[in-house]
């Protein structure tokens, strides 16, 4: 079930909502709790074996935890922290790893002349086994750090792990950030405002912005990355670079607009990070809660900047780039933002604190070459579609089926929904309406803008989140 749908918008939320609201304060965990393990449900409903995975999960990290609580020899509170560790790292690796390894092996082994064979297990995905996996560990290293109190209720833990608005893709929440509002939090009528805005807000940017540009980028499929011309490659590209921003800060708006109508305060997950002035700043502003997991869960407890921060930060790199997804692209995707990082880190983020213009002029260029890389799993077809960027690496005779009057075909046909979406990036339309907000015209605005996204979604563009596939 995705928030931009039917469903989800005219019978399971205004359900939910009345019934949260009916029941008093101290039922509302169950009710959160049970409504959240409905709406996993119904994603998971071909496979509903995920259901019971997500709840072993949460018996399992309930257990080890009371267990790391309660010993005081260090070498048993390592073996419960282990035992936890194992099954969450395990269950992911099983569901999104397994396969990719054994696909590798079967390379090696070819090469090698070797006939064997490590059979496929095949499963699909479970819908956002990498955002729990993370949240449920922070969790229980952070009762081993002894940084929080073990949680003694079994449904406060549950409903913290499952919580329906960032169960999916995020943002990465963990314990310490939300466990006093899990025992108490304040509901009012301008927090349900408030919130109903955010979500408001975050569905025009998926349904008007996201779907409407990254219906330019599925043009370039299908075309085929050998038949567009070098301008068309480089709208294809900043096409998808808007679509994935979009596409992601409308969810995370979304998410936080119905934690603040339950009384929750999510972390902000984006801070106009198209703006950056290098790759460094630019990660401290997209996906925050990803790289706050990161800083605190692997880099620091590896050495931080103390001990082999260049070791570190490549290793963080690699992970995160697996964590994106079980593919040679998010590896190599991974290894250049880690080259990009060190240089930055030798001194070419100076340079462009020294020199702004020029900052902007290189994250113009390398954003977008990043995420090609992201988004072009085939590495085949990556270089391909490097060679129609970059025509001077290309063969001679190659572009012979490209038809030359592509680019102005596609800029004109997107050209408004391209346009607004860069007008967005630059963060003056957020700002206005902060301070306008509770004006009669913006808040008749957002009416118009919750309805003409239903409109879209009813000829059929609700298309699914991209981070629902990670």
């Amino acid at each position: 079930m995705v928030f931009s749908s039917f469903t989800f918008l005219f019978y399971f939320l205004p359900i939910f909502l009345l019934v949260y609201f009916l029941f008093p304060a101290v039922g509302r965990n169950a009710v959160l709790f049970g409504a959240s393990l409905l709406f996993y449900f119904y994603g998971v409903r071909e496979h509903p074996a995920y259901l019971l995975l997500i709840l072993v999960s949460v018996f399992g990290n309930y257990m080890a935890a009371r267990l790391i609580a309660a010993c005081r020899q260090e070498s048993w509170r390592r073996v419960w922290l282990l035992a936890g560790m194992t099954w969450n790292i395990g269950s992911l690796f099983w569901f999104k790893y397994l396969d990719f390894l054994s696909a590798n092996m079967n390379a090696l082994l070819k090469r090698m002349g070797m006939e064997s064979s490590i059979p496929a297990v095949n499963l699909p995905l479970p819908i956002g086994i990498s955002f729990y996996t993370f949240q449920i560990s922070s969790y229980l290293l952070d009762v081993y750090w002894k940084k929080v109190p073990v949680e003694r209720s079994i449904l406060t833990l549950g409903t913290y792990l499952c919580m329906f608005p960032q169960l999916i893709a995020g943002p990465i929440v963990t314990y310490s950030q939300v466990q006093a509002r899990m025992q108490f939090r304040i509901h009012s009528y301008g927090n349900v405002e408030e919130g109903l805005r955010e979500f408001t807000i975050g569905l025009a940017l998926k349904v008007l912005i996201a779907n409407r540009v990254g219906s330019l980028w599925t043009q370039m499929g299908t075309i085929g990355y050998d038949s567009i011309s070098c301008p068309l490659a480089w709208l294809g590209i900043a096409a998808f670079t808007l679509q994935i921003y979009f596409d992601f800060y409308g969810y995370s708006l979304m998410a936080r607009g119905l934690g603040l109508i339950m009384g929750f305060q999510f972390p902000d997950n984006f801070r106009n990070p198209y703006l950056a002035r290098s790759m460094t700043e630019f990660w401290r502003r997209w996906h925050m809660t990803l790289g706050g997991w990161f800083r605190e869960y692997v880099y620091i407890p590896l050495g931080g900047n103390r001990h082999h921060p260049y070791r570190n930060l490549f290793f963080v790199w690699m992970l995160t780039g697996l964590w994106h997804g079980a593919s040679w692209n998010f590896v190599l995707w991974g290894f250049f933002l880690f080259l990009l990082l060190l240089l930055e880190k030798r001194g070419l983020a100076a340079v462009f604190d020294r020199l702004p213009f020029l900052g902007h002029l290189y994250m113009l260029a390398v954003i977008p070459l990043s995420w090609l890389v992201f988004a072009v799993t085939d590495l085949g077809q990556l270089v391909t579609y490097l060679s129609r960027l970059f025509p001077f690496f290309r063969q001679p005779g190659s572009a012979a089926n490209v038809f030359q009057g592509d680019f102005a075909k596609y800029a004109v046909a997107y050209f408004l929904s391209l346009a607004a979406a860069v007008f967005c990036c630059t963060g003056i339309p957020r700002k206005l309406y902060e301070k306008r907000k509770d004006t009669f015209l913006v808040t008749f605005g957002l009416l118009i803008l919750f309805w003409a996204s239903v409109y879209c979604m009813y000829l059929g563009l609700d298309d699914p989140f991209l981070y629902y596939q990670f």
